[in-house]
Order: C-alpha cells, then structure tokens, then sequence
C-alpha cells in the first residue's frame, strides 16, 4: 500500500477490508472443515468413551489453530504484496 501524506486512499482500504474480509470467510470455512472431519465420526458414530469425548475436544483446538494460520497467512501474503520489491526502482516493464 501506498501512503499519500501519511494517508491511506478510500481503494486501499477498501482493499484492506476485502482482503481482511476474505481472510476471514476463508478461515472459518477451513476451521469448519477441519472440525467435521476430527469430530465427525464422534458425533456420528458409538465410539469408545475415551475417543467419543477427545475427538470434540481436539478438533475444537485444530480448528482454532488453522483458524489462526489461516488469517495470518492471508494477510502476510496480502501485506507482502503490496510492497514494491525494491523501493526507489522502476521496473524494467515502466
């Protein structure tokens, strides 16, 4: 991003919450997926006690961590984007 006087553009920050927008669907839907498939077969099937009450527990915790990576990653790599990759050149292309 670039900054004008200390200032953000109204399309950088619509940028900046489209992308934090998206970093946040995509996360939820991976931590839904990773929860379905770690306590799914708890929830679905008779399972001994000890697996019928770790398996919810533990997918609670996966998804939280992917949950985690999911939205770091995404604005790292966002962040990282918007970056020239060497400050004060122009491009052989301008």
């Amino acid at each position: 991003m670039t900054m004008h006087g200390g200032r953000q553009s109204q399309a950088e920050r619509d940028a900046v919450t489209v992308e934090i927008g998206y970093a946040l669907c995509s996360a939820v839907f991976a931590a839904v997926v990773v929860f379905g498939a770690v306590a799914g077969p708890a929830l679905l099937f008779e399972l001994p006690g000890v697996l019928e009450h770790a398996l919810p527990v533990v997918s609670v915790v996966l998804a939280a961590v992917v949950f985690l990576a999911r939205v770091v990653s995404v604005l790292v790599r966002f962040q990282r984007s918007a970056q020239p990759s060497q400050p004060g050149r122009t491009s052989p292309d301008s």
